[in-house]
């Protein structure tokens, strides 16, 4: 591992200084997703389960995309760094066939493999050369990226349903919804 890659840049400029994983990622990358577990560990498996309306996603389902995300994003990574500039669709989970799998398994099994797949993932992220870094994907929204605002956007892109989990677990209105219609 190059330790100099996770050296912090004194700019917001990054086109003008060598391409660096920054330190705020590289914290977030080791240990945001188990952020999951921690708000969900006194929910009942029917807690987990209640969908905030018909056709959104619950707290089961967050995670199952969590899981499955990252191994898209560990892909296009992988892709980035074998093709010049390939260009990326914008990731939807009802397009996506191995998506429904995910959903079928347990929270426990979805814990066990995010954090199992985020030491693949990190031991790929963690290899990269600023050289490799530098690389870039075209997303159809975001347009040319390189590998560090890929990063990024996955830890973004986590956070935003790690917080989407945590208003679900949280929601008093949802929960006293859901106990009078079982009532």
């Amino acid at each position: 591992m190059n330790k100099q890659i996770f050296s912090v840049t004194k700019t917001n400029n990054y086109k003008d200084k060598p391409m660096k994983i920054y330190t705020s990622q590289i914290h977030r990358f080791k240990s945001q997703h188990l952020t999951v577990g921690e708000i969900i560990h006194n929910l009942s498996p029917e807690r987990m389960l209640i969908r905030p309306a018909p056709d959104k996603w619950n707290i089961h389902d967050n995670i199952a995309h969590l899981a499955k995300s990252q191994i898209t994003f560990r892909e296009r990574i992988s892709k980035i760094l074998s093709e010049d500039a390939p260009h990326f669709e914008r990731y939807k989970p009802e397009d996506d066939p191995e998506f429904e799998a995910f959903t079928k398994r347990s929270v426990d099994d979805l814990l066990k493999y995010l954090d199992e797949e985020r030491i693949k993932f990190a031991a790929l992220i963690y290899s990269l050369s600023e050289k490799e870094l530098e690389r870039v994907g075209v997303h159809k929204k975001y347009g040319q990226l390189n590998i560090v605002q890929w990063i990024e956007f996955f830890l973004l892109h986590e956070a935003h349903h790690i917080f989407t989990i945590f208003q679900l677990t949280n929601d008093t209105d949802l929960i006293q919804e859901r106990l009078a219609i079982n009532s």
